[in-house]
């Protein structure tokens, strides 16, 4: 019994420190999208970021004895979730990079799991809007009107801070792309006989075949390359998707996929406090106060939190409890593959 408890108490303290590595490589992520932006283009840092990150999990894959999948359907879904889960929003962030602070991009990215819930109820038949997860929504959504602060008309907007309107904008539209490719994931690729590792490499090989082409016509080679910048895609592609990976399934193992889900909140709490420190950015005051609304719409749309009506109730609908909310963060391991976004699939870049 003793040998038990004590076990037990290994793995808890295993996990948390998992927990906190992996929020803080996801949180430095924007940081590091940051980096790279001021000497790549957004296809070269892109792509940069997805090769760098698939050579680890080849890397544990082959160790393991593992092989790619071969069936060409397979392939076919898994290309369509590589540009909704990689390619897209990666590219988006590399736009996003060179406009606005990483502090901010992180604070928008936390309107992923806001994305997932829509998507997952339009796309997936067993998904069903109950009252939290709509309330979720709802409060969700006002979060991201106060971090663009609506309240100032589009035209004084344009007019003062354009960049920063359409870096915002340009990560709504990644975030987006990552609640579509989720419940795409569910739909086609999750209950196959391949492994997370297999699947996940081969959506990163996949997804830097269409940047691999058009390349050449957007930077091509780069020749002003520096250490820094060079360090940064590096360490986003290996650490960010790569490793992360292995800590988020791990965390999963020992906590369960409900506990790992819960990284999307800490998140762009790192991403402000990163983007402040190490970069020397500054925020508007609605933008922190718009993350954490943004925050606990996120927490009632995956059944973290309950309103005040359920919770008089004493129980939850089924949908609350039968599973983890999905995120492009927060896949549902082993069948589902990891959706390597990113800072990320959590609000992963």
């Amino acid at each position: 019994m003793a040998t038990s408890s004590t076990g037990l108490a290994h793995s808890l303290s295993g996990w948390r420190a998992k927990f906190a590595v992996l929020a803080l490589v996801w949180g430095m992520s924007f940081v590091l999208i940051r980096v790279g932006a001021e000497v790549l283009t957004p296809v070269q840092l892109s792509l940069g970021r997805m090769l760098t990150g698939a050579l680890p999990l080849l890397a544990v894959l082959l160790l393991r004895g593992g092989r790619l999948p071969t069936s060409p359907r397979l392939w076919g879904h898994l290309f369509v979730a590589a540009l909704l889960l990689n390619t897209i929003p990666f590219t988006l962030f590399g736009y996003a990079g060179q406009l606005i602070p990483s502090a901010l991009m992180g604070i928008v990215n936390a309107s992923t799991p806001l994305f997932g819930v829509v998507f997952s109820i339009l796309l997936l038949s067993d998904e069903r809007p109950d009252r939290d997860r709509l309330l979720g929504l709802a409060i969700g959504f006002l979060g991201v009107l106060t971090v663009f602060g609506v309240w100032n008309s589009l035209e004084v907007s344009v007019m003062e801070d354009r960049d920063s309107l359409v870096g915002m904008l340009l990560v709504v539209g990644a975030t987006a792309c990552y609640g579509i490719g989720t419940p795409y994931l569910r739909r086609f690729v999750a209950g196959t006989s391949h492994g997370a590792l297999e699947l996940s490499a081969l959506q990163l090989l996949l997804g830097s075949v269409p940047l691999l082409l058009i390349a050449p016509w957007a930077g091509g080679i780069p020749t002003d390359l520096t250490w820094r910048a060079a360090l940064a895609v590096a360490t986003l592609g290996a650490l960010g998707t790569g490793f992360a990976y292995v800590l988020q399934y791990g965390i999963v193992r020992a906590a369960g996929a409900t506990v790992a889900t819960t990284v999307t909140y800490v998140v762009p709490v790192v991403a402000i406090g990163a983007g402040i420190v190490l970069m020397g950015e500054t925020l508007s005051w609605n933008q922190p106060l718009g993350a954490l609304v943004i925050i606990l719409g996120a927490a009632l749309c995956q059944g973290l939190l309950r309103s005040p009506r359920a919770t008089r109730a004493g129980t939850r609908s089924p949908d609350h409890d039968a599973r983890p909310r999905p995120t492009a963060t927060a896949p549902e391991p082993p069948e589902t593959p990891v959706g390597t976004r990113g800072p990320g699939t959590t609000p992963r870049p």
